[in-house]
């Protein structure tokens, strides 16, 4: 069946086109993309391509699709699974494949997001990584690919058992955490899984040097209702400081973070958040950049005497994903919050190339349709040229401005 979708040929080389899929394998099952979110990640590996540890060498031949963050429909399913999974449920990935470096959006040809249709491989499915998705929208779960991977870094955290060499998962119940360029799309959604935790921190610190993305966590976030879930919120802008490692102490009483989580990829951020550890402190590593000889400078002093450790996390796994699934299912995290912009297939190559310069946070991509990449704040200008625009800013109003369900069904009916 002829498909359309994004293919990945060499350096920031990404093109909408149509191609062939192959036959269906009695192993393998045919998705139908309906939402797919448009990660930083996804810059970097188009910047890297072929020196991406998970982008195979061949790809100017062989291209591979781009997109993990997506969800949708089974539209048929290999003799094998049939027992399993049915045409017509909604399904969502598990990006990170167990026991491998390969993954959609990164590796496949015909496995990945930025597509109208992907065929899932028999393997992957072994693996687990195909989930059933009982919800209503497409918007939710594709999110949760993002949700999933936040998850799985404060749950990669880990410190010491006084007293032995038993490792304790997650980070330190009632301790101090800090975010370090924390108030963007992936920063807020942290922010929140934070206070939805069982063990919270007491502390929680947010840093972010641009004013206005402080200002708008602050709306959206705010420190009375982190209080209310028992934790002590703080946003600050350390670049108006000219050593911020003092003040961000400071606020620990001197003790330092249990948990220092770098969501920005310079590296003077990273070596901040080594200079503000605690004893038995655990820095992830959760952002870096394209830059494959990216480094930073450490102080082994305090790994050696002080007990620190500097880990990286990309990804999950699959319970980490039903983790982000229940929490989006029950209410207690809105992953529409960070949503800025909407479209269609074809504004996946131009908003993925110019991500880091566009205005707002998340983007979304509908893949059934074709529109362009549209700012939900603009759909009452456009209202008044075409009437579909006027009802998709209707019921986002309706719905305090942000995206939603039924703004996802109105796009999918009329578009």
């Amino acid at each position: 069946m002829k498909v359309e979708g994004v293919r990945l040929y060499g350096v920031k080389d990404i093109r909408l086109e149509e191609f062939e899929l192959p036959e269906l394998k009695e192993d393998e099952i045919l998705l139908k993309i309906i939402c797919n979110g448009i990660a930083m990640s996804t810059l970097k590996e188009i910047t890297l391509a072929q020196r991406h540890l998970r982008v195979p060498k061949n790809i100017f031949r062989k291209p591979i699709l781009i997109g993990h963050e997506f969800a949708g429909v089974i539209e048929r399913v290999g003799a094998k699974w049939r027992e399993e999974y049915h045409e017509g449920e909604r399904y969502v990935i598990v990006p990170e494949i167990p026991h491998q470096i390969e993954s959609p959006g990164y590796s496949y040809p015909y496995f990945g997001g930025a597509a109208t249709y992907c065929i899932i491989p028999g393997n992957v499915i072994e693996k687990g990584c195909l989930l059933h998705y009982d919800g209503d929208s497409f918007f939710e779960p594709a999110i949760a690919q993002a949700l999933y991977s936040i998850a799985g870094s404060f749950h990669s955290n880990y410190h010491i058992k006084p007293g032995s060499h038993e490792h304790i998962s997650g980070i330190r119940e009632g301790g101090n955490t800090i975010i370090l360029g924390g108030c963007g799309p992936m920063g807020m959604m942290a922010i929140s899984y934070v206070l939805q935790m069982e063990k919270k921190p007491k502390r929680l610190v947010i840093t972010d040097t641009n004013n206005d993305r402080i200002e708008k966590a602050r709306r959206l976030i705010s420190m009375q209702e982190a209080a209310r879930c028992g934790v002590e919120l703080t946003y600050i802008n350390p670049s108006i400081f000219e050593d911020p490692v003092p003040v961000l102490l400071a606020m620990t009483e001197e003790k330092g973070y249990d948990d220092v989580f770098v969501y920005a990829p310079p590296k003077n951020v990273a070596e901040i958040g080594n200079r503000i550890m605690a004893y038995d402190g655990c820095m992830n590593i959760y952002a870096a950049t394209a830059d494959k000889d990216y480094r930073a400078g450490m102080n082994i002093y305090g790994s050696h005497y002080l007990k620190t450790k500097l880990i990286g996390s990309s990804g999950g796994i699959r319970s980490d994903m039903e983790e982000a699934l229940q929490l989006i299912r029950d209410k207690k995290i809105n992953p529409a919050l960070n949503i800025t912009h909407v479209g269609g297939i074809d504004a996946i190559v131009d908003a993925t190339l110019n991500l880091k310069k566009m205005q707002g946070e998340k983007k979304i991509i509908y893949n059934q349709i074709h529109m362009p990449l549209t700012a939900i704040e603009d759909f009452y200008i456009l209202g008044k040229k075409d009437p579909r625009f006027k009802k998709l800013a209707d019921v986002c109003d309706q719905h305090g401005g942000y995206w939603n369900k039924d703004a996802e069904d109105v796009l999918l009916e009329n578009f």
